[in-house]
């Protein structure tokens, strides 16, 4: 049985994510959680980017 890179828990499929760049192997329940700590790290460098006037490329 494959087992979660992150929860360290043997599951029955394994979903491959890109986090930071590189793709990682975990399960679902992990996969979304990931994905939601991604899209809240991006919004709030674009609110503290707004705010410092920064005009240049990501």
């Amino acid at each position: 049985m494959p087992v979660c890179r992150t929860c360290k828990d043997e599951v029955d499929e394994l979903v491959s994510v890109k986090v930071d760049g590189r793709r990682i192997k975990v399960c679902e329940d992990c996969a979304e959680r990931v994905a939601e700590e991604a899209e809240i790290a991006e919004m709030s460098e674009s609110a503290m980017q707004d705010m410092m006037g920064y005009k240049g490329r990501r």
